[in-house]
Formats: C-alpha cells, sequence, structure tokens
C-alpha cells in the first residue's frame, strides 16, 4: 500500500491529473465556441489550457527544485496570450469580431493555471461560470435589449451619393448601420446594396423604408 500511496501522492501523478482535467474543462469550453462556429473551438482552448497548467507545472517543478519564483512562468504567459487572443479579433465593416472568443482563452488560460497550481476548485467552478456565460448570457440580454436588428436590400443607381441620402434618413432615426455589402455597379450604373443595421424598437421602422424607397435613385427596396 506504501507503494502506490507514494505513486499517488508524487508530483509526476499530480501533474498527469492536472493536465487531464486542465484538458478537458478548457475543451469544454472551446466545444461550446465551436458549436457556434467560433475561429477558436475545441483544439484551441484545449492546446492553450494544457499549455497553461504544463507552465504552472514547471513554475512548481523550478520552484521545488531550484528556489526559482514559482509566478514568474505564468505571469509571461498571461502576457503573451494576448497575442493569440488578438489573432481572433477581426473587423468585418462596422463590426469587431472575436472579441468574446478572445476572452475566452484569456478565461482558459487562468483556469489552466489555477488547475496547474492545485487549486481544482476554483479551476472547476470558473469553467461551469465561463460556460454558462457563453451558452446563456445571450438569452437574458435578447430579454432586455431594447434594439432590433434588420437586413435591407436596396438596388440603387449613383451609389455613392444615394448613399450619402440614405446614410441621412438613418442617421435622423438614430440608426446605425452594422454592415453594407454592395456589388459592383453595371454598365446602367446599378449596384445592390445589403444594409444591416440597428434601430429602437420605438422607431416606426415602415417610415423608414418609405423613406428611402421614395430617393430617386433607388430602385427597389426588400426586407431581409
Amino acid at each position: 500500500m506504501s507503494f502506490f500511496y507514494t505513486i499517488l501522492s508524487s508530483f509526476w501523478f499530480e501533474a498527469i491529473i492536472r493536465l487531464i482535467l486542465g484538458f478537458l474543462l478548457a475543451g469544454f469550453i472551446g466545444a461550446e465556441r465551436e458549436s457556434v462556429n467560433k475561429p477558436a473551438g475545441f483544439k484551441t482552448h484545449s492546446l492553450i489550457g494544457v499549455s497553461a497548467v504544463l507552465i504552472m507545472l514547471c513554475g512548481e517543478f523550478l520552484s521545488n527544485n531550484y528556489s526559482v519564483d514559482a509566478s514568474r512562468i505564468p505571469a509571461q504567459l498571461l502576457s503573451g496570450i494576448g497575442f493569440i487572443g488578438a489573432g481572433t479579433i477581426l473587423r468585418d465593416g462596422f463590426n469587431v469580431k472575436g472579441l468574446t472568443t478572445a476572452s475566452s482563452l484569456l478565461a482558459v488560460t487562468c483556469i489552466g493555471l489555477s488547475i496547474g497550481a492545485g487549486f481544482y476548485i476554483g479551476g472547476i467552478i470558473a469553467t461551469v461560470f465561463v460556460y454558462i456565460i457563453l451558452s446563456h448570457s445571450h438569452n437574458l440580454f435578447e430579454s432586455l435589449d431594447h434594439f432590433t436588428n434588420v437586413s435591407l436590400s436596396v438596388t440603387v443607381k449613383d451609389y455613392t451619393n444615394t448613399l450619402l441620402e440614405i446614410q441621412k434618413i438613418l442617421d435622423k432615426y438614430e440608426i446605425n448601420i452594422k454592415k453594407i455589402k454592395n456589388s459592383q455597379p453595371d454598365e446602367e450604373n446599378v449596384t445592390d446594396l445589403q444594409l444591416i443595421f440597428r434601430y429602437h424598437k420605438d422607431v416606426n421602422i415602415n417610415s423608414v423604408f418609405t423613406e428611402i424607397s421614395a430617393l430617386e435613385n433607388v430602385t427597389s427596396l426588400e426586407e431581409g
């Protein structure tokens, strides 16, 4: 029995348990991100989680054997994770995408460091909180949100000037454009536009559509 107790209480056995747990917890969050088609999924999160655990174990090993400050290596990891997080942040028209995924990468790094330090309860509870935030918080905010998103397909002539006129109408109603897509003008200088914007629920959106369709160079308008 003493032989097995020695193995179970050894640093190496503890290291294996921490690495497995870091992989499972980080991968759990990564699977949620992958299920909604985000750029960093199961593989990315689980790799970062395992790496964070390993970094913490490395710091602990150096501290135990060479009297090195165990916090120095993990501190450098937290600085370096910003580069990976920045790689998931993309600008798409008027939107910035990937901030939540970058934040989840930071979260799994901290979870990995917690597991690597042997703070199991903290790491597990944090995993549950992070998963709930990622998978269910949108339901709460949708019920509290007073704004609605809409997609509008518009066919126009004289793209540049007409877009400015459309922008003035939207500004009057305090509507923010989130995204604009446009085709190349054809031989008759006709361009197809897709406008995605966000408006307050108090705004009469039909009035907005009526004003846009009344513009001289707008030939067609369709929601959706």
